[in-house]
């Protein structure tokens, strides 16, 4: 069995895999505390990508030369990867799209329009704009109605009303974050999924920030849609996916129209390709795929128990060093926490600490985190975050405190 000291060590040894954080900025070595934005790439992902570049690339499925068909095997040999990552029970239930965002607009016009007037959207108090804005336009265009389940104090999904929101039968979608992005609450999952179904409500769930920090399984978790994005994966960004179950794809109606999508057309009408070319229209994003293919290859060889070990660890000793030293805030505190701390510093707005921290070569994010509206239910109006990748260390954390500590004497 390996060790925490040998498991923090091969953790640390990762770090070497990730060029630029060999960078230096104000000549300072970097600490990249904002992995929940936008997470740094292997050399394994780079390197896939400009090999795929040089030496393999053409458009795929049309072509019947040999690069089109190599090239055409290496994409489709991702959706193979990502339905096992996803623990999906078909590959056809992949589709891919451009990031999180793309996928849940994709739900939002096509599910959506299966929907009726009268029925309602059931979202949280956690969502990031891109789980609720889709939500508020398909609600004004056809007449539904969009209910919001509070938190509680400490940043959680309140059960009671929930299925409060539920009971009376009328929603038709649940659509929740799995990890909030802002206090790291990984949401009760199976428990809303039950309840959802209960209550005769499809449910999807937005992986953007847990499908790097957790296992996903979403046959364990009963989910109807699931989406997530290659960038906060270690891959390249212009690449997500959105697995949804066969039987709701090849009910709902395309998303966007032009080559790829279709069986057959003529001026007069045209008809759809098979799932999940149905919704993928046009040239795909070739290389981007090739290059998530390597960031869940690389993924995988870590092994998503040992990457979750390790940013608990991050999470635990974030809460004590930071949120113990004086004038420091934590915000939230949800049961279960995936890597992101958000926290306040007395005296310093958030802006103005994450300056400075740049100054000593700290990246943090600082502000309102596209979720405006949770923001706002807790009284704030921005915070200063840091998250957690498998590159972190405790090291790093430890540079946090000590450029808070600076940042706190110059401000206070």
């Amino acid at each position: 069995m390996t060790s925490s000291h040998d498991a923090r060590a091969c953790f640390e040894a990762i770090r070497s895999q990730f060029p630029i954080l060999r960078e230096q900025v104000y000549g300072r070595d970097l600490v990249f505390l904002d992995s929940a934005a936008s997470a740094q790439k292997p050399d394994c992902v780079i390197d896939a990508m400009s090999h795929t570049m040089r030496s393999q690339y053409a458009n795929i499925h049309r072509g019947l030369h040999w690069m089109s068909e190599r090239t055409t095997e290496a994409y489709e040999s991702v959706r193979t990867r990502c339905a096992a990552f996803l623990n999906a029970p078909d590959r056809r239930e992949i589709v891919f799209t451009r990031n999180s965002t793309e996928a849940i607009n994709l739900v939002a016009h096509s599910y959506g329009a299966l929907l009726r007037p009268g029925q309602a959207i059931l979202i949280s108090e956690l969502e990031h704009h891109s789980n609720l804005v889709p939500w508020q336009m398909l609600r004004d265009r056809a007449g539904l109605e969009l209910r919001i389940a509070p938190i509680d104090g400490n940043g959680d999904i309140d059960p009671e009303a929930y299925e409060a929101l539920l009971a009376d039968g009328r929603v038709g979608l649940v659509a929740i974050t799995h990890m909030s992005n802002v206090l790291g609450t990984l949401t009760p999952a199976k428990d809303l999924a039950r309840l959802a179904h209960r209550y005769g409500a499809k449910i999807l769930f937005d992986g953007s920030q847990s499908a790097v920090h957790r296992r996903i399984d979403v046959q364990d978790l009963d989910a109807d849609f699931f989406v997530c994005t290659g960038h906060k994966l270690y891959g390249p960004t212009g690449i997500g996916l959105l697995w949804a179950r066969a039987s709701l794809l090849e009910a709902m109606p395309p998303f966007l129209g032009g080559g790829e999508m279709i069986r057959s057309v003529s001026f007069e009408h045209a008809s759809w390709a098979d799932i999940p070319h149905k919704f993928e229209a046009g040239t795909p994003p070739i290389v981007e795929v090739v290059g998530l293919g390597a960031a869940l290859a690389f993924m995988e060889s870590l092994g998503a128990t040992a990457i979750a070990e390790h940013e608990a660890e991050l999470v635990s000793y974030a809460r004590h060093h930071l949120g113990g030293e004086d004038g420091v805030s934590l915000i939230g505190a949800p049961r279960e926490q995936g890597g992101v701390l958000s926290f306040l510093v007395e005296g310093a707005h958030p802006h103005d600490l994450a300056v400075l921290l740049d100054r000593q070569g700290i990246a943090i994010r600082a502000g309102q985190h596209c979720a405006e509206p949770l923001l706002r239910r807790l009284g704030l109006t921005a915070t200063a975050r840091a998250s957690f990748g498998v590159y972190t260390t405790t090291g790093d954390i430890d540079a946090l405190v000590a450029g808070v500590r600076r940042a706190r004497r110059m401000l206070v």
